[in-house]
């Protein structure tokens, strides 16, 4: 019985097979829609009357979505070996390759997003037509979550349209829009999306070729194939190298892509296809595409469809938004949320520091429409909806304030106050403080049951966490309206409880740290932030510092000190930023000068006058071990916030220091990378390192239980 297809021939022999997987909004290829396209193109390949057939989606805006990850991810886990993923691989591939040998015409009418084994599907029939909208995509993402395509896309498109161009796609993870397809020779040809069947009908009928190009004898591969072409000699040597060098051989997945490319290319189709299939299940088996299908698609997916969303709150939509504080912050948060469609009151002490906020956005526009991006007349729609003032009374009628001015206890408490004064009654109050505990500055509020935390990343136009804070006065409903906003803006929330510097500020805080810690130990600073890109972290831990200043580091952890008073500790990198800031006035990238120096318009380089203040000490570290101070440090203070109830969730944790500060993705986050490395061992290192280090590396009793126990933080 066919479930997932809906089978009809035409009097014109003309078969069509249309996808509609039920109870799903995207066809996926799960186990259940493989088997059932498997019979429909058997049927189709034993029916004498039938000419030719057209695959197509049911689905309004999307052909295949791609592969069911679902049961990709848990691959590892549960123990499938290399030959079982090969297998998978293989009976997937295979499919598709019946369709293409069956002696029948097949064309494919692709009616928006196509990627992974849908675009392998697309690839598999002889004839593509694709649907003119600027919204559908054909795409290969698979590089990007830790595997390569499994069904042909290694062998298909480099045949199609050569090396060079194919491993772009592959590799880069490119999606292509419907007229950058066409140019390329992916389609054959795009056609508005009620035109699609017909325009693969005619085909059909007046030009049929049911047979693939390579599999035509005589074909040439184009622009050559393998080592003997010097274009492709080229291509492999200088991919490889900055395929190495982008991945610091931590992401197996682009190098088997390049291997697979390169060895199944200079073989017939289907050992190439064989060669594709045996990599693809040396990926699907191995932890690195576990935690990334899991840390980036499953688990983002989860909460980008607000999975921590309070349950019974009516669904909510900001449509006036006030800013307060006009910096780069705020600025960029009335960005965000005017693209999203919002009216933004973006208010600042004084109007003019107001109107400098709102040139922000302009900027951001004009660079937008010199790359053809956007157009002029967008950017002034987009422009009209930020208000700038220096007037409060502006903000009423806002459902949610942002409050992003200094980090300092009273001022923030004083635009609490004045902007309360204004705002409707029922609108909700948010900070967007990185470090301040929530409840404490909810304290200056008379509703403190509608104060949150919402903790952007700088640039907010590009980082795609916004972090929600529950203080212990706030209501579901201000915790739901807070989520719907984040959603409305198109970023990925994750939802933590209030203490000092939540979740991310917190445990990001001790990469800095200890990069700092070393430093002052006589380590090498350039070995120090060379480690932290070998580790793949986006930048060193020095270079960070420099970029969020020395100087916001030192007002912080002084106003910390003043609240916390005689019990609080000081970090023991602290001394390296006050030093930096009390004595020698290098604050950071931001004020010209700070671990690196900043000439105009060159490169910047480490300050030569680090060697003196702190001397290098003769014998220098591991690699490794700099690698392992850094990450440890990083997982161990997210395991004390789960242990101490500031993450209720593994999978916040993860996505949140994955996409919040840059935490390498092929670890799948920092409670994935404990559970990577195995508890016992992380906890022995922990030890290793206290003895060496210091007390911020001790493992609590919590933690070593569980090691005891064997307990991940994840369910297997």
């Amino acid at each position: 019985m066919n479930n997932t297809i809906e089978y009809t021939v035409g009097n014109d022999g003309i078969a069509i097979l249309m996808l509609d997987l039920p109870g799903k909004s995207m066809n996926i290829l799960c186990d259940e829609l493989i088997s059932d396209l498997s019979g429909c193109i058997e049927k189709v390949a034993a029916d004498e009357a039938i000419k030719g057939a057209i695959i197509a989606s049911a689905k309004k805006t999307a052909f295949v979505a791609g592969a069911d990850l679902t049961e990709l991810v848990t691959a590892y886990d549960r123990g499938v070996t290399v030959q079982e993923g090969y297998e998978w691989s293989k009976t997937l591939s295979g499919v598709f390759r019946r369709m293409e040998t069956c002696g029948k015409p097949f064309a494919v009418a692709i009616n928006g997003l196509a990627l992974g084994g849908g675009l392998e599907l697309c690839l598999a029939c002889h004839y593509r037509v694709m649907t003119d909208n600027p919204k559908a995509k054909l795409g290969l993402p698979e590089v990007t979550i830790g595997l390569i395509p499994g069904a042909g896309g290694t062998q298909r498109l480099p045949r199609l349209i050569g090396t060079e161009k194919a491993l772009e796609v592959i590799l880069q993870g490119k999606q292509l829009k419907p007229q950058e397809a066409l140019d390329l020779g992916v389609v054959h040809e795009i056609a508005a999306v009620d035109e699609l069947l017909e325009r693969a009908r005619i085909w059909l009928l007046e030009t049929p070729n049911p047979v693939a190009p390579w599999d035509v004898k005589g074909f040439r591969f184009p622009g050559g194939a393998g080592a003997m072409s010097p274009k492709n000699a080229q291509t492999f040597m200088v991919g490889t190298s900055l395929v190495a060098g982008m991945t610091q051989h931590n992401y197996p997945a682009p190098i088997g892509a390049l291997s697979a490319v390169y060895e199944g290319c200079i073989t017939p189709i289907d050992q190439g296809l064989d060669i594709e299939a045996q990599y693809f299940g040396e990926l699907v088996s191995g932890v690195v595409a576990r935690n990334m299908m899991r840390s980036l698609f499953v688990n983002k997916g989860a909460a980008d469809k607000l999975v921590r969303r309070p349950a019974d709150i009516e669904k909510s939509r900001v449509t006036k938004l006030g800013v307060l504080g006009a910096g780069m912050m705020g600025a960029g948060i009335a960005y965000v949320s005017a693209r999203a469609g919002m009216q933004v009151v973006l208010l600042d002490t004084e109007l003019e520091g107001a109107q400098r906020g709102k040139a922000y956005s302009e900027g951001i526009l004009n660079k937008a429409i010199k790359r053809g991006y956007s157009t002029q007349e967008k950017a002034d729609t987009l422009l009209s909806m930020i208000h700038p003032t220096s007037e409060y009374a502006d903000l009423d009628g806002c459902e949610l304030i942002i409050e992003a001015v200094f980090e300092n206890r009273d001022i923030k408490a004083e635009v609490t106050a004045r902007t309360e004064a204004v705002i409707p009654e029922n609108a909700i109050f948010a900070s967007n403080t990185s470090t301040l505990p929530i409840t404490g500055l909810a304290e200056a509020s008379r509703r403190p049951e509608s104060f949150i935390g919402l903790h952007f990343f700088s640039p907010v136009d590009k980082m795609p966490l916004v972090e929600l804070i529950k203080g212990e006065k706030s209501s579901n409903e201000a915790i739901a309206r807070g989520l719907d906003y984040i959603q409305q803006i198109r970023k990925t929330p994750i939802v933590v409880n209030d203490s000092p510097g939540f979740y991310t500020s917190r445990c990001f805080s001790t990469s800095t740290n200890e990069g700092m810690t070393m430093l002052a130990e006589g380590v090498n600073p350039a070995l120090i932030e060379n480690a932290a890109k070998m580790a793949s972290l986006p930048v060193g831990p020095l270079a960070v510092m420099d970029e969020v200043t020395l100087d916001l580091g030192y007002k912080i952890t002084m106003q910390n000190a003043r609240d916390q008073g005689e019990s609080y500790t000081f970090d023991s990198g602290f001394p390296v930023i006050r030093k930096f800031v009390e004595e020698l006035d290098r604050k950071g990238k931001r004020f010209g000068k700070g671990f690196y120096e900043y000439p105009e318009g060159e490169k910047k380089y480490l300050w030569p006058g680090l060697a003196e203040l702190y001397p290098l000490k003769e014998e220098q570290p591991p690699v490794q071990e700099v690698i392992d101070r850094l990450l440890y440090r990083q997982a161990l203070e997210t395991a004390r916030c789960f242990e101490e109830g500031v993450l209720d969730h593994p999978a916040d944790a993860d996505i949140g220091s994955i996409f919040g500060w840059g935490f390498p993705p092929w670890t799948g986050g920092t409670l994935s990378f404990i559970d990577t490395v195995g508890i016992k061992h992380f906890v022995a290192e922990c030890d290793r390192m206290t003895e060496a280090y210091g007390p911020r590396f001790v493992v609590s009793d919590w933690l070593r239980e569980r090691a005891v126990k064997g307990e991940s933080f994840h369910e297997t």
